[in-house]
This record gives C-alpha cells, structure tokens and sequence, in this order.
C-alpha cells in the first residue's frame, strides 16, 4: 500500500471533506424547505445529541489507530502495527453494539434532557449509525496511519452523497405524518450514509489485502515485539485521553444546546421562537464546519508525522512539522474567517440560509480560534500530551459554558452570547496549548502571533477589495432586477476574485513559499498566475 507525503495527503484529505461539506451545506436549503425552521431546529438537536454519543464511541480509538500504527511502522515494528489495529477494531465494534443500543433505549431521555422532547424519534434513527461509523472509523484510523488517505477521502464522499440523497427522499416522505416523523426520515438518510460508507472501507481494505496491497513486511532486525496485552493498554493509554478531550467538547456542545434555549427563554424569547434562533445558531456551525473540515484533513495528516517524528526523538523534524502544520492553518482559516465575515449576508441569501446571517458576520473570528486549537490538539497528541490537551480543553469549555449562561439571557445580545462564549472558550485553552508546545520543543519556541502577520495582512487585503468587488457586481444585479441568479453570481466571482487577490497579498508580503502550494492539486496550480509563481520562494 503506497504512502503520501504530508502534503499529498492532507491534499486528497482536505479535496475529499471540500466535497463533502459543499454538499453539507446545498443540504441546508433542501432540508429547510421540506421541514420549516422549526423542523430544521429539532433535526439540528437531534443530530448534537447523535454527535456526543458518536465521539465518545468513535473519537479516541481511531487516533489511537493512526497514531500507534506510525509510531510502529516508524520503530520497524510492522507486524504488530497491524495486530494493533485488528485488536482496535475488536474494541471499537464491541462499542460500536453497546453504544448503538444505548441510543435507541435512551433516545427519548436523551431528547427531553436537552429540552427538545420532538427530536427522540431522530435520535433513535440514528442509532444504526453509531455502529457503522465505528466500522468505518477502524479502517479510517489504519489508512491514516499508513499515510494513505484516498480511502478516507473516496469513503467520506460516499457517504454525504448517499445521506444527502436519502436524508431527502425519507423527510420528504415522512413529512405527511408529521414534522417529527419527517425529522426523523432525515435521520435514516444518515445511518444509510454511514453503512455505505463502512461496507466501502471493509470492501477497500480486504480487496488491496488479496490483490497484495497490505501486506505485514518482516520486521527490523532487533524490534522487540510487543504482546497482545501491551497492544491494548497501548490503544487504552493513547485513546482515554482523547475520547475525555472530544466527548467533555460535545458535552459542552449538548450543555449549550440546554443551556441556549433555557437563557434565550429566560431572556424573554418564547420557546418556538428560542427553538428557530437555535437552529439559526446551527446553520451558523454548518458553515464554519467548511473550512474547519479542511483544517481536520490537516490534524489527520500530519498526526502521523508527528508520532513518527516524536517516536524516534527527531527534535528538529518535529518542530518542523509542528511549524508547518500551524502555519498551514493559518493560511487557511485567516482568509476563510475575513471572506465569511465580509459576505455573510450574500453567502445565506445564495445558500437560501434564511435569516441568521449577523451571527455569522459576528462571529467569523471564531473559525480562526478553532482552527488553531485543532491543530495543537493534535500536535500534543502527536508528541505524547493528551491529558495536556484534555485538561486545556475542559478549562475551555467551562468558561465558554460560564459566559454563555450569561451572554445569551441579555435581551440585547440573545443567541450572539454563544458567540462571545465561543471566542473566550477558545482563546485560554489556545494560550496553555502553546506553552506546553513551547516547553516540549527546548528552545525552539514558536510564536503563534509572528506566524500570523503575514497571511493576516493578505487576508485583510483580500477582505477589503472583496468588498469593493462585490458592492460593484451586487449593483449591477440590482440595477438588472436582482434575480437570485445574478445575485449568486456575484457572490461567486467575488469569492474567485478573493483567492486570487489572498495570493497577491501573500506574495507581496512574503507569507507563502513553493512547499505551501504542495497542498494544491497539479491542475488548480495551473491557474495561478506566472508572474505570481515566480515571485514565490
């Protein structure tokens, strides 16, 4: 099985969750459309609650998978890299059984808990998808840590297509029975997405191991195997911290979920109203997930290098790694960040959002704070600090929680409090990350704020002439009727014009280098300018 280079698979990776997330988000409208605003704010609570028993299921194993099987592949120890993962996935589907259960017997404590009593049905059809995705997520962890990404990348593609297409087809068939009943179709479309795509990755997998693409290499000479049980508390050991890490985020994710509609209520909103500014809240999140499912491509690929890096102590290629994959993260959710906050507004009216679009064009900065917490997640993670990050993490959530429970019941501010607690959330964890980054780098301290000056100044650049660009084109549609056409033709040539104008502002402040391009496909390389290209270093 052939691997990738970094850059080559956080290129597949990151083209694969694009795809995905585009489709995510045509999604919106269609299911607006056939269940209403109410609908969509049940589906959206469902689908949180869904979310929290998936991370706690499928979040630790699987980077516990990639992480052990580069570390032994790293060390020559290729035989048990591949016993790791058989006895992983073991684990993983046993839990995968146990949880999907929980979730069908649960579903309507789990729904009234969160104050949306409508949303059991929807959770009880996502209980098929608990199991499915644990299958998946064994084989997603393997691939990655075998710096292979194309099945992860072709898997996750499958999957949103199919629950795209079937999410549709049951709410729309549903609906006749009832908005709950409809929610609950959109659910099904879900787990029917999930078991296509875990029947493709079981399909990839035993079809490279018969034709020869997997096979178990001869160890190097004088590798210590490792037993059975020395596997396991290895997986335990690396997948605790992290299953701690990602379910104490969605457990914050689900307290908000109460929390937001109870203080939107205690504000003075009434409950139908405090459920539609919910899932106003939602399309909000399904629009920073874009981009910040580009900067997950970047986590995935770059864990690998990072174990393999920190297990055969190579000081200097770690730090590297560790520079490049912030700086990588930065060129991406600076400019993405600006460009949503700038044309919020047109951005929903051409995806037919609906109403919401201020929290977007408040909230924007958000993306960068999140973006950056990812990565040094992951970073720690790479070089052996997972309860670091688990710590930092629930220090964050509890203040984002704290601030939100006060935020969201002043009248003035309402669902924008969840904003406010967001940004102060992610900023102290961001803080503690680095310092514990710094220390573990001995004098190879990296500033994360002389890192960003660069592409910040593209960005603003981008973000002021993207304006000036769009003020033009939404103009001319409105002096030619202001169809919705034109209108998101507008929207679309600006944001082209955006790239192109972020590259200017790159090259002229010297923030890009050749290897940054790497991350792009051949083909789109070839539209760059050459006077551009040839001022990059």
């Amino acid at each position: 099985m052939k691997e990738q280079s970094t850059s080559k698979g956080f290129a597949i990776l990151s083209a694969g969750t694009f795809i995905v997330k585009i489709m995510s988000l045509l999604y919106v409208p269609l299911m607006r459309a056939i269940l209403g605003d109410e609908g969509y704010g049940i589906s959206a609570a469902a689908y949180q609650v869904y979310v929290f028993i998936y991370v706690i299921t499928n979040s630790g194993i699987p980077v516990a998978i990639s992480k052990l099987v580069s570390e032994l592949n790293a060390t020559g120890n290729y035989r048990d890299a591949l016993k790791g993962f058989r006895l992983s996935r073991s684990i993983l589907m046993g839990t995968g059984v146990v949880m999907s259960a929980l979730l069908v017997v649960m579903a309507s404590p789990f729904a009234n808990a969160v104050h949306f009593s409508k949303a059991y049905l929807s959770v009880m059809a996502l209980a098929p998808a608990i199991l499915f995705t644990s299958v998946a997520s064994a084989y997603r962890g393997y691939f990655q840590g075998s710096k292979n990404m194309i099945p992860t990348a072709v898997s996750q593609v499958s999957e949103q297509v199919a629950n795209t297409v079937f999410s549709i087809i049951f709410a729309a068939f549903l609906m006749r029975y009832g908005v709950e009943v409809g929610c609950s179709g959109s659910s099904l479309g879900t787990s029917v997405g999930a078991l296509i795509s875990a029947s493709f990755l079981v399909y990839y997998f035993e079809k490279n191991r018969k034709l020869g693409g997997i096979t178990v290499r001869k160890n190097e000479p004088g590798v210590r195997r490792l037993s059975s049980r020395q596997l396991v508390r290895k997986i335990i050991y690396y997948s605790l911290p992290i299953t701690i890490c990602v379910g104490m985020t969605y457990a914050g994710n689900l307290v908000d979920l109460y929390n937001t509609k109870v203080r939107l209520m205690a504000g003075g909103i009434s409950e139908t109203q405090a459920t539609i500014l919910y899932g106003y809240l939602a399309k909000y999140q399904q629009l920073l997930n874009v981009p910040i499912a580009i900067i997950s491509s970047l986590a995935a690929a770059i864990l690998p290098a990072l174990s393999a890096a920190a297990a055969v102590k190579d000081r200097i290629q770690l730090k590297e790694k560790v520079k490049y994959s912030l700086r990588v993260c930065l060129l991406i959710a600076l400019p993405c960040a600006v460009g949503l906050g700038v044309l919020s507004g047109p951005v929903y009216d051409m995806l037919k959002f609906g109403k919401g679009s201020a929290i977007m064009a408040y909230g924007s900065a958000v993306l960068i704070l999140m973006a950056v917490m990812q990565i040094q997640t992951t970073i720690l993670q790479g070089i052996g600090k997972l309860y670091a990050a688990t710590l930092f993490s629930v220090i964050g959530i509890s203040l984002k929680v704290t601030v939100n429970y006060f935020a969201i019941a002043v009248p003035q501010i309402n669902i924008l409090g969840a904003v406010i607690g967001s940004l102060a959330g992610f900023t102290l964890p961001i803080l503690l990350n680095q310092w514990v980054i710094n220390r573990n780098l001995k004098g190879r301290k990296i500033k994360i704020f002389r890192l960003s000056m660069r592409p910040a100044a593209a960005a603003i650049f981008m973000g002021a002439m993207v304006y000036a660009v769009h003020r033009v084109l939404a103009l001319a549609a409105a002096a030619t009727g202001g169809s919705y056409v034109l209108s998101s033709l507008a929207v679309v040539i600006s944001v082209t014009a955006g790239i192109y104008f972020y590259l200017i502002g790159l090259v002229l402040a010297k923030g890009i280098t050749s290897r940054d391009l790497e991350v792009l496909p051949a083909r789109l390389r070839r539209f760059i300018p050459g006077f551009l290209l040839s001022r990059i270093a």
